[in-house]
């Protein structure tokens, strides 16, 4: 799991650096920026992503089977418990023993079916926060250094036109001083 987190830190890592290392469009502050690789870059992690999905899909999957098993179990027990009673009926003592078994077997297999529902829906409920934690903490940093790249863009503007606000007003002096 560290590996697929580690490559979407890479890949959002990347495009940080497209978008800082981008041509800057003149006095919008806009960059300009190759939408073919940025798209390329968020189609592999959102290919990255699924494999996540995919893992608690099948444990889901691996839970609900389980659990038919358990019940399958559960029914051909309690055929085969109803059939030995039928047979047994005159011997008082083998129908308690199959009815005890039965019930040991039916708690255990319910326990156990528990058991696993609850240890899958944990692991699941866990992978889908750890995603979603981690997809807020990479849209968080993203934010913030599109931010810093703007202020920025933006102070570059103020200067250039600050800088060229002072050569016009140097230039009118310049003209009323002739």
């Amino acid at each position: 799991m560290e590996r697929i987190e580690d490559n979407i830190i890479e890949l959002l890592e990347y495009l940080e650096e497209l978008i800082e290392n981008s041509p800057k469009v003149p006095i919008t502050g806009k960059t300009i920026i190759d939408k073919k690789e940025f798209l390329e870059v968020i189609d592999q992690i959102i290919n990255t992503l699924p494999d996540q999905l995919k893992k608690a899909e099948w444990v889901m999957n691996e839970k609900d089977r389980i659990l038919q098993d358990a019940q399958k179990e559960y029914d051909n027990i309690r055929r085969e418990t109803l059939e030995l009673m039928k047979k047994n009926v005159e011997n008082h003592d083998i129908v308690k023993e199959a009815k005890v078994r039965a019930n040991e077997i039916i708690a255990l297999a319910q326990r156990d079916a528990k058991a696993i529902r609850l240890g899958s829906r944990e692991y699941s409920t866990e992978i889908l926060s750890q995603i979603d934690r981690e997809i807020e903490e990479k849209r968080a940093m993203l934010i913030k250094s599109m931010q810093e790249a703007f202020e920025i863009a933006a102070k570059e503007i103020d200067k250039n036109l600050s800088d060229t606000g002072s050569r016009i007003k140097e230039n009118i002096a310049e003209l009323r001083d002739m």
